[in-house]
């Protein structure tokens, strides 16, 4: 029986099979070891148990009994069925396994901070969380995309959580589905098609109302963005800019939050939402902000940062947004599209900053230009919402 002390938390890993021949020994070495380490939560990691009878199930009850916070995790599907009929699952925290795959040879289909998106065949996708403690990351995602499918959003269902090396992974079903970015590269002479259907499924979006609490406010954390770059920005520019983002309204609709044709992916007729991670609510400002960015922003010094992020090239990347701003704001004028724009560079040059500030320091000038830009829009901007 191996152990491990970390952070305040006990870890004990039983191997092979508890039964009648051991079951008194296996108590004992749970005594000697909890005795080393008398303080924390014990964790019985259960991965490469094969087997537990009734008399190794007692001494899991007798420890239970000392050990209020218990918690078995890693159980095969054997051995969390013993657990399971004998009604120990109701009794304490226990855990199945996760299954084990590899994402070696699979297609690359989209990254975004916190994780990166394969094809693992045609009929379904995985999303690989960068954080290797992604568990409540996992949780979460799914929960949001629960939420906008019940609220009519037609999104990719997480079904299975997995293990992919040291790192967790979401898998969804996305029967025969290609993104929207694959389709526009295999026929380019449609791409305006696509692109219809890129702003359709926005518009969808953003007249989806959600209950207040749900998700997170968009507008709170652009100022959040603001706040961080106090110290960064003239006193002026960081008093206005902010002013400008308190004065967008709250709105109860719903946005993405990282919005971009690898995360629209298309099938027989119907579009389907993935990446629901940084789901929220607001104003749309906010929506075209991070888009802005994804298309052309993030590529102003350097092309090749959208190209490699999109998998499209840079005119195709400027041509996708313009055309986006179009169709969504079809009953508008060209003067609206522009301020819509110009808005948009507003927060999307807030959020830069700071991102290029925080992660790359060393990055003077990019640095720069995101402040030049943000410090000549806000002085001739009034408002920002749209």
């Amino acid at each position: 029986m191996k152990s491990k002390f970390e952070n305040n938390v006990l870890t004990i890993y039983l191997e092979g099979n508890v039964d009648t021949t051991n079951a008194e020994a296996v108590g004992a070495e749970f005594e000697s070891i909890r005795a080393e380490h008398p303080e924390g939560q014990l964790i019985l990691d259960l991965e490469d148990l094969n087997y537990i009878s009734s008399a190794g199930l007692r001494q899991i009850l007798r420890l239970k009994k000392r050990e209020k916070d218990l918690k078995l995790i890693n159980c095969s599907s054997e051995v969390y069925e013993v657990f399971d009929m004998t009604g120990f699952a109701e009794m304490m925290d226990i855990s199945k396994a996760y299954r084990k795959m590899s994402v070696e040879g699979c297609e690359k289909i989209g990254e975004g901070s916190n994780g990166i998106v394969y094809r693992l065949n045609p009929d379904t996708i995985i999303k690989v969380y960068k954080n290797s403690d992604a568990l409540d990351d996992i949780k979460r995602e799914r929960e949001l995309a629960k939420t906008a499918l019940v609220l009519g959003v037609n999104t990719a269902i997480p079904f299975d959580v997995v293990k992919v090396g040291d790192k967790y992974g979401s898998v969804f079903e996305l029967l025969s589905a290609k993104s929207l970015t694959k389709l526009m590269n295999e026929d380019p002479d449609n791409k305006d098609k696509y692109i219809k259907i890129f702003a359709d499924m926005l518009k969808e979006i953003h007249s989806t109302p959600v209950k207040e609490g749900l998700l997170p406010s968009a507008k709170q954390t652009a100022l959040g963005w603001v706040d961080w770059l106090k110290e960064h920005l003239p006193e002026a520019t960081y008093t206005k800019l902010r002013k400008l983002v308190e004065d967008v309204p709250e709105s109860n609709m719903m946005l993405h939050g990282d919005y971009h044709t690898n995360n629209v992916h298309y099938s027989n007729g119907e579009a389907i939402l993935i990446d629901m991670d940084t789901l929220a609510t607001g104003n749309p400002i906010f929506e075209f902000a991070s888009i802005y960015l994804a298309y052309i922003g993030y590529g102003e010094l350097n092309h090749s940062l959208v190209e490699d992020f999109l998998k499209i090239d840079w005119d195709t990347a400027n041509y996708t947004f313009y055309k986006l701003v179009d169709l969504y704001f079809e009953d508008k004028d060209e003067s609206y599209k522009n301020e819509v724009i110009e808005h948009a560079k507003v927060v999307g040059y807030t959020r830069a900053l700071r991102r290029t500030i925080k992660r790359l320091p060393g990055e003077t000038e990019t640095i720069e230009h995101y402040k030049k830009q943000l410090i000549e829009l806000v002085v001739k901007t009034d408002s920002i919402a749209i």
